[in-house]
């Protein structure tokens, strides 16, 4: 059950990516200490961040397990 309530939540947060990302097709440039990067679309910013934060949660966790297993 907690699988199929994970990828379910998964699936949503997908679709809702998606339909936000054919809506603004507006290229953005991010600027961050003085360093900015090329215009790129804003729903593939948020897929590359999106991504970022589901491999960075799941090397965390991973991490905390096994410092919890010592």
């Amino acid at each position: 059950m907690t699988r199929f309530i994970t990828s379910l939540v998964l699936a949503v947060w997908i679709s809702a990516m998606a339909l936000i990302a054919i809506q603004n097709a507006t290229p953005v440039a991010l600027q961050f200490l003085g360093i900015q990067s090329v215009a790129i679309p804003v729903g593939l910013l948020m897929a590359f961040s999106a991504s970022l934060g589901m491999v960075g949660a799941a090397l965390a966790i991973g991490f905390w397990q096994s410092i919890r297993s010592f």
